[in-house]
């Protein structure tokens, strides 16, 4: 099949934490639904490994920034625009987890959880809509969580934040649903990426658990007592992304096993 016949020909999607783990499969993904792409994260060299491997796929660049600054984020995405054109996709997928009871978790932590975490979509949304409202076309998908619809243990602060990104998905997409844009989220469970792995390296270094056990632990909140692929999300996000999606707007979709129904 010739690229020009591919659903996403000729849309420019940016991917926000799209060097490494979900947001590296959510670009090899929208690369081979037609796509070009830029990837968006904070590490140079991460970035530039995953555009060389992924450069097969289809046009891929990258660009910069810590999607909490909103300056750098808006300088981003004016780069971004010159080096691909106006942008028809944002994938919200940039997120940090960190644990802490809450007695623990100071005011630092807290504003880091929601600076990266809810701060940074309200950044990069802002920044690529007026493009799509001009266009009359677009998508905007939010990697959530799980823990955006359920409460987790040690993580308050993520979990406030990742609640903050549903909330804002659904306000969006409400308001925007006229306009030929839509905006939804995907919500993976625990998910073979280095985060769960950091995750898995914290429970060994707190209690007397293996990372095999601990693994197996995460694992066992997924009732097919599995980790997630980070394949598994990609594919959901890159439906969400396609013309004929233009149904589904305002959608939370877990890919977690059935952990959350």
């Amino acid at each position: 099949m010739s690229n020009a016949a591919l659903p996403l020909s000729g849309k420019h999607a940016v991917v926000t934490g799209g060097g490494r783990g979900i947001g590296a499969a959510i670009a090899a993904s929208l690369l081979r639904q037609g796509a070009r792409l830029t990837l968006l994260g904070r590490s140079e060299t991460t970035l530039a490994e995953t555009a060389s491997r992924l450069e097969a796929l289809g046009r891929i660049d990258y660009v910069c920034a810590d999607v909490a600054d909103a300056d750098a984020v808006t300088h981003a995405f004016s780069k971004a625009e010159s080096l691909g054109g106006t942008i028809d996709i944002l994938i919200n997928n940039a997120g940090q987890a960190v644990s802490a009871p809450f007695v623990k978790t100071d005011a630092q932590l807290w504003n880091r959880m929601l600076a990266v975490n809810l701060n940074g979509c309200f950044h990069c949304t802002q920044a690529v809509l007026p493009g799509m409202l001009r266009s009359g076309w677009g998508r905007i998908v939010n990697v959530a969580s799980t823990a955006g619809l359920t409460g987790y243990g040690y993580v308050s602060a993520y979990c406030a934040a990742k609640h903050g990104v549903i909330g804002l998905t659904r306000a969006l997409a409400l308001e925007l649903a006229t306009k030929g844009i839509t905006v939804n989220a995907v919500c993976p469970g625990y998910t073979d990426t280095d985060m769960t792995q950091e995750t898995i390296a914290n429970i060994v270094s707190k209690t007397a658990r293996s990372a095999a056990e601990a693994q197996a632990e995460l694992s066992m909140k997924n009732p097919q007592k599995r980790l997630v692929a980070p394949e598994e999300v990609a594919n959901a996000v890159a439906w969400l992304c396609l013309p004929q999606s233009a149904a589904m707007n305002g959608q939370s979709i877990t890919v977690a096993g059935g952990e959350v129904m």
